[in-house]
């Protein structure tokens, strides 16, 4: 695999620097409207399924997700990740070369796992699901493996070689605006469990046409391209993702494993209540992701030219903005939970504490930022999975011991001390190998600050309409009334300015990669 060796030039002491700032601040600004969107559609999404097909029908419904994303992580084979690193890293002319080495054995992975578990539908349904649709949702589910596999590996292809613009379309808009309308309208004509979650599908399927019609002239595929490996391609290849692959398989399953264990061990019902607190988890960490996915071929291709010191400095800055947007969330749904669930219907409200909980760990995630990605994009797969191991051993034995009794309640426990063990084992692992300070003092100023503030409007809102929908309301307009006094203080206006001109600065300061034309915008 070539490596790049393009570097600063000499005499451009600080432009690099500030090229690196204005790039990432430009693209995780894009990630983040992106990321906006599809949290404001997956909301729409819950709302439709929950009320569409109740606590029980909604528990099926979000478990056959569960057995799509669970299934899909495992046969990436870590894949996709090692897309995210390998592609940043190569030139023009040799890139096409990795498509092969990623996409073929994560493919035949996900047809051997489609085929068995169509064939197991029978036998498995009745332990997971436990209705009479329960066998063809799961052959629907399976089936849909190979499809999902695929666009996730192209997804992460599009990422490297398009602009930022391309990859949000898809999987920001794409994805999340699809599938509510269709959902939709299955519930709308009467359509069952089967027919919503085939819905739920479909936009897969056009994003993966849409996925290939981007990445192939980027990679000049057709255009004179090789797409025959060397030997040392696979080695160097898999001997990165192969450790990903059951750290991927852990990330994209957290929930879904809770979701499939509660279904299992306390049924459908509570399975749906805490599928619905999730949906909530999962919207609020939607910041984090748009940030994640901006940003890591940035990291990659600054860890590997040996810049650790700018990789911790692009993720203190990220870091922040994570904070800001996505504690305000948590602290909301930490409190006013009941409020939250009281919108999907009556019988979700069951899961008010097991809310409070999860938001409360979900503090700590976002907190800490994306130390995993740090360790993936500096090729250190291998303590990742150290990190989310020591998590999902948490989550499934202290949930085995929960759940039997305590329902969603106890799966929210079990996650959440999951969700805590893993964050904070790749915290420590991340600060070893970056070997730069991973916080500063704009994080803490920040989360101080968020922290008294949110803290002060809930207050407002629980004593004006307690903690339903007319406290939330109040804690809203009084977090608005914040904002407003806020953009008189000079600094602060002064550091918002400074960021909006971070993001409309010019690019091409930035160093060269190995990436295509179009990578300019990244």
């Amino acid at each position: 695999m070539t490596a790049v060796t393009h570097r600063p030039a000499p005499g451009a002491a600080g432009e690099p620097d500030e090229a690196e700032h204005r790039g990432s601040a430009r693209s995780g600004a894009i990630g983040l409207i992106g990321a906006a969107t599809s949290g404001l559609f997956g909301f729409v999404l819950a709302v439709v399924i929950t009320r569409g097909y109740g606590t029980t029908g909604s528990g099926m419904f979000f478990a056959a997700i569960g057995v799509v994303t669970v299934a899909t992580a495992v046969c990436t084979l870590g894949a996709e990740t090692g897309l995210m690193w390998a592609l940043p890293r190569r030139r023009v002319g040799n890139a096409a070369r990795v498509l092969p080495v990623a996409l073929l054995p994560p493919f035949a992975v996900a047809v051997a796992v489609a085929v068995a578990g169509v064939l197991a539908a029978d036998s498995l349904a009745p332990r997971v699901l436990g209705t009479a649709e329960g066998p063809s949702l799961l052959a629907v589910s399976f089936a849909a493996v190979p499809v999902v596999v695929i666009l996730t590996l192209l997804l992460a292809a599009l990422r490297c070689v398009r602009p930022i613009r391309a990859y949000v379309s898809v999987q920001f808009f794409l994805l999340p605006v699809a599938r509510p309308v269709l959902v939709g309208a299955a519930v709308l004509v009467g359509g069952g469990l089967v027919a919503g979650v085939t819905a739920w599908l479909v936009p897969a399927a056009l994003a993966l046409l849409a996925c290939l019609a981007l990445v192939a002239r980027p990679l000049r595929i057709g255009h004179g391209a090789g797409l025959r490996p060397e030997r040392r391609d696979w080695s160097t290849f898999w001997r990165f993702a192969l450790p990903r692959a059951a750290s991927a398989a852990i990330d994209a399953g957290n929930l879904w494993v809770g979701v499939l264990l509660t279904s299992t061990l306390a049924g459908a019902n509570e399975a749906g209540v805490f599928g619905a607190v999730g949906r909530y988890v999962l919207a609020g960490q939607l910041a984090m992701q748009g940030l994640r996915v901006a940003v890591s071929p940035q990291l990659s291709r600054l860890l590997g030219e040996g810049r650790p010191h700018l990789a911790a400095a692009v993720h203190r800055q990220l870091t922040t903005w994570g904070l800001v947007l996505s504690w305000p969330v948590y602290l909301l749904l930490a409190v006013f939970g009941l409020a939250f669930l009281e919108l999907f219907g009556p019988g979700f409200t069951a899961g008010t504490t097991a809310m409070t909980i999860l938001a409360l760990a979900m503090l700590v995630n976002t907190g800490v930022g994306n130390v995993q990605s740090l360790l993936l994009m500096g090729g250190r797969s291998g303590l990742h999975l150290a990190a989310t191991l020591a998590g999902l051993l948490v989550t499934v034995s202290l949930g085995l011991v929960l759940i039997p009794g305590h329902g969603a309640t106890g799966a929210a426990l079990a996650w959440a001390a999951g969700i805590v063990t893993e964050n904070l084992t790749a915290v420590t692992c991340a600060w070893f190998v970056v070997r730069h300070p991973l916080v500063d003092g704009a994080m803490v100023r920040a989360a101080v600050v968020t922290v008294t503030g949110v803290g002060a409007a809930a207050g407002v809102g629980v004593l004006v309409g307690g903690r339903g929908i007319t406290g939330l309301l109040g804690a809203v307009a009084g977090l608005v009334v914040g904002c407003v006094v806020l953009l008189t203080v000079p600094r602060v206006r002064q550091a918002i300015r400074a960021t909006v001109r971070q993001i409309r600065g010019r690019e091409a300061a930035v160093p060269a990669t190995a990436g295509p034309p179009e990578q300019k915008d990244r």
